[in-house]
């Protein structure tokens, strides 16, 4: 059974360096793990401004915030790393999953 490619979506701001730092640390990841990664800017957007802020970035994995205002990459790789099956994320975030 093949891996389950995760998608990685980020809330930013166009002038923004912590976006930037951001960005870069998903590229590279994403050049290593190749899966789906898409750019949300909440510039001018009343609903994404109340909801993200001043937390940009903001970073969700397969849905699920993972993180805000800077994005590790040791834990980046493995939130996204290919994995069977259902729990993928849960692991990656350190839960105990129990079939």
């Amino acid at each position: 059974m093949g891996g389950v490619s995760a998608h990685v979506r980020m809330y930013s701001r166009r002038a923004c360096g912590l976006c930037d730092q951001a960005r870069a640390v998903i590229e590279s990841e994403r050049r290593r793990s190749g899966f789906a990664f898409e750019e949300v800017r909440i510039d001018g957007d009343d609903e994404l401004e109340l909801a993200y802020g001043l937390r940009i970035p903001v970073v969700l994995v397969d849905g699920t915030e993972a993180f805000e205002l800077h994005v590790d990459a040791e834990r980046l790789r493995r939130l996204v790393v290919p994995r069977s099956g259902p729990g993928r994320l849960l692991r990656a975030l350190g839960t105990l999953v129990r079939s």
